[in-house]
């Protein structure tokens, strides 16, 4: 920890400047309490942010739990985000006397309503469901949940009121995140339940603005069908992406191009869709002087390269997200999960595809958590924040 010299202190009577609060929701710690294989993890969040580590230290993990918090901000039921419940309980957990196990995740969101901490708790076996939930700010518990009777499919809940009453308790699913559903249940009358609104309108929007992505070249090669428009998580329609956003945006198509020919061997002067007439789309790069090259041709580098490219240009409106749509763009960031970022690359993509990640992120409408082998290569990059895990 840095120590301020003597001469750093400030004097008494010095004017304490606030600390500035970001404009727009943001995620800036996940804690992996006890999840698979982490436990008692804190994992700080920054607009770039690389997680690094060798196989086996759970990088991919700490995706899922990130990419599973906002699926549950979303209001998707527990039984749709962990399929596989089981595989979220630490090893070597003992079930208790009842036979009970699970896990615990949690995060950090900041923002105008200042740091915001969400915590969870849900029983895995012998069946899945809520059993504590806690929201926080400053201190002060906003929403806390317990399961009290397992032979009901609730939880009571307790919020803060600050009225008549200190708290309201009233029951609430034990398949959903009770954050999420305080929207709908506070009335907002009283200071207190108005914080307790702030307070999760800010987690949400943090949350739920997130794009899981590892683009698979395998399925990116080969003609798609025209006219969705949305790009998926793998990114196999690439091709009907890049027709629409060269349409919709000249501007953005053109620093895709730039971006493009920074990673992709030999000369690049546009990236086009062709239509081939039975529906579908393919895409090409155009090297000049009327010579293309299909995707097809491409090696796997170049293909992870462009399609990571794409999505740090393009945003919730290109890409398969379900944002909160009562939110203005100007009041939400949308979060880039990108697994193996670097699988496939040279250090020359890898390093065009980070100053590409914080260029972006300076602006503060995207941030971006990717999985690394290796971030020796980002080592000393300025708006970055590596974060390395152990086995």
């Amino acid at each position: 920890m840095a120590v301020p010299s003597p001469s750093a202190t400030p004097s008494t009577t010095a004017a304490v400047r606030p600390v500035p609060r970001p404009a727009r929701p943001c995620v800036t710690e996940l804690r992996l309490s006890a999840f698979a294989g982490h436990r008692g993890a804190g994992l700080p969040i920054g607009a770039v942010t690389l997680l690094a580590g060798p196989s086996g230290s759970g990088k991919t993990t700490a995706l899922r739990a990130y990419e599973a918090l906002a699926r549950l901000a979303g209001g998707a039921r527990l039984g749709e985000v962990f399929p596989d419940p089981a595989a979220c309980v630490p090893e070597g957990t003992r079930p208790d006397g009842r036979p009970r196990r699970g896990f615990r995740i949690g995060c950090t969101a900041d923002g105008p309503a200042g740091p915001v901490r969400l915590d969870l708790a849900v029983q895995a076996e012998p069946d899945l469901r809520v059993v504590g939930e806690r929201l926080s700010a400053g201190g002060l518990v906003l929403l806390e949940t317990a399961l009290r009777d397992p032979g009901r499919r609730t939880v009571q809940a307790a919020w803060h009121t600050a009225g008549p009453s200190e708290v309201t308790r009233a029951p609430l699913p034990d398949d959903r995140l009770g954050t999420a559903l305080l929207p709908l249940r506070v009335a907002g009358r009283t200071d207190g339940q108005r914080r307790v609104l702030a307070a999760a309108e800010q987690m949400l929007v943090a949350l739920r603005s997130v794009f899981a992505c590892d683009p698979r070249p395998e399925r990116m090669r080969g003609p798609v069908p025209a006219g969705s428009g949305r790009l998926l998580g793998g990114c196999d329609n690439l091709a009907d992406v890049v027709a629409r956003t060269r349409a919709e945006c000249a501007r953005r198509h053109a620093q895709l191009v730039a971006a493009v020919r920074g990673g992709c061997a030999g000369p690049v002067t546009d990236v086009r869709a062709e239509p081939l007439g039975d529906g579908t789309v393919r895409a090409v790069l155009d090297r000049g002087t009327a010579r293309r090259t299909e995707l097809a041709r491409l090696g796997d580098g170049e293909l992870r390269y462009l399609a990571l490219a794409l999505v740090l240009l393009t945003g919730p409106g290109v890409l398969d997200v379900d944002p909160p749509g009562e939110v203005p763009d100007a009041m939400r960031a949308l979060t880039v999960l990108a697994d193996g970022f670097d699988r496939a690359l040279d250090v020359r993509q890898r390093r065009e595809l980070l100053r590409l990640a914080v260029r972006t992120g300076r602006r503060g409408h995207l941030r971006c958590v990717g999985a690394v082998s290796d971030a020796s290569w980002a080592a000393g990059t300025d708006g970055v924040t590596v974060v390395h895990l152990d086995p």
